[in-house]
């Protein structure tokens, strides 16, 4: 993806985020607000050149981010509409190597609560998870480097229904118990990844581009609060086993951590990392770390709860 391209995502989504804010400006306000809604934005650049005389070594390079995160939380009654957009995308360019992507996610997370007591719903929820761009893994054999591919948009791509009870502690933790919870699994145009990723890509065996696991179980839990002053801790863990294939080392789980500082209202630094198992993608833990530092935007139409 070019720069140019990258760039026009980046003033789209500052538009978008602009126009949230007017409607919510511009709301009644007379009327109760059932709606909370949060908006994150992050824009961020890194950049490195050397003269052709420096001595210490280097590469030139240019590298940048964006991360767009969306809630829109709603309660009325026993009734609760809980929405989550998570899009993020960056990437770096080192003199000789070309563009390398550094993030690339696509979240979409919707659910549906309804109150059971003080700290207990009934839920259903579906969400999504796929990546913007092809992904490639790099090998260097006698000094010739080959990129493989290995991802792309849908592929793969993951659907999730879930259905059971959710415990949560204000608005900063949650747990889902789903003892249902069937996943589908996209890979589109497998066939290519059968000799870098496997014989079946992710679970889907071609010609098949998708997989249904109906009998599933899925555990999530989820925290998202200040620390402490200007210091933020989110992190999400999710469980994921199928019931015909229960095994320990066959049950996935996905771990994602983001410690986000504020420098001042536009500046902040975040370090955050994934740790992932996925037995249908490969039988080892990955690890994933990123150290951001730029430009953040943030609103919301409500006050943290303490």
């Amino acid at each position: 993806m070019r720069i140019i391209e990258l760039c026009a995502i980046m003033l789209g989504i500052m538009v978008v985020a602009g126009e949230l804010r007017a409607q919510d400006t511009l709301a009644n306000r007379d009327t109760i607000n059932y709606w909370k809604k949060k908006l994150d934005l992050g824009v961020n650049v890194n950049q490195a050149s050397f003269t052709s005389n420096w001595t210490g070594g280097g590469v030139n390079s240019i590298g940048l981010s964006v991360a767009f995160n969306y809630t829109a939380n709603y309660a009325r009654g026993p009734h609760s509409w809980d929405n989550a957009i998570g899009l993020q995308y960056g990437f770096v360019k080192n003199e000789g190597q070309g563009f390398r992507k550094t993030l690339d996610r696509i979240y979409f997370d919707t659910k549906y609560g309804y109150r059971l007591s003080d700290h207990w719903n009934a839920f259903t929820s579906l969400n999504f998870l796929s990546q913007f761009a092809p992904g490639y893994t790099y090998t260097q054999t006698n000094g010739v480097e080959t990129a493989s591919h290995i991802s792309d948009f849908f592929a793969p791509a993951f659907i999730t229904s879930a259905w059971g009870l959710e415990y949560h502690k204000g608005d900063h933790f949650k747990m889902r118990f789903s003892p249902f919870a069937p996943r589908l699994t996209i890979v589109r145009d497998p066939e290519r990844f059968v000799t870098t990723v496997g014989e079946s890509p992710y679970g889907v065996t071609p010609p098949d581009q998708m997989r249904f696991e109906w009998l599933a179980l899925q555990f999530v839990a989820e925290f998202n609060k200040d620390i402490a002053e200007d210091l933020n801790l989110k992190w999400r863990y999710a469980l994921f086993a199928n019931y015909e294939t229960l095994e320990l080392d066959q049950i996935d789980h996905r771990l994602e951590v983001m410690l986000l500082a504020k420098v001042n209202k536009f500046v902040n630094c975040s370090l955050g990392g994934v740790v992932l198992y996925d037995y249908d993608q490969i039988d080892e833990i990955q690890l994933s770390q990123v150290f951001t530092l730029g430009f953040a935007y943030k609103f919301q139409n409500y006050t943290d709860s303490k």
